[in-house]
């Protein structure tokens, strides 16, 4: 059973960082591409970034392009987002998540997604 646990939101001053780490257990992580949601209250779940089964590729959406950067560690089964100068727009809850057969049409779409994590909150003050 694959299992997503994310860690690493909290509560920061805008422009402020975060980086969030993602653990994947339960399956080869390789056979995964991985990706990171956003949503918060009343807003549809948003795609940020994604990266393949062997981490040669990414995409980033154009909203956060040049704040975030996600990156994977197979070795540590980990995917990791790396926020730069956050905004309170930024805020909401952020959720890893895998997917095995919609990278190309769906790589940040919540659609091209088999499993997801519990989320963690992150909160930008002004």
């Amino acid at each position: 059973q694959v299992q997503l646990v994310e860690s690493g939101g909290g509560s920061v001053q805008a422009g402020s960082s975060l980086r969030l780490s993602c653990t994947f257990s339960g399956s080869t992580v390789g056979s995964y591409y991985m990706g990171w949601f956003r949503q918060a209250p009343g807003k549809e779940r948003e795609g940020l970034a994604c990266v393949s089964g062997n981490g040669g590729n990414t995409d980033i959406a154009g909203s956060v392009a040049g704040r975030f950067t996600i990156s994977r560690d197979a070795a540590k089964n980990s995917v990791f987002l790396q926020m730069e100068n956050l905004q309170p727009e930024d805020s909401a809850v952020y959720y890893c998540a895998a997917g095995r057969n919609g990278w190309v049409n769906h790589r940040l779409r919540p659609t091209g997604y088999d499993y997801w994590g519990q989320g963690t909150q992150v909160t930008v003050s002004s």
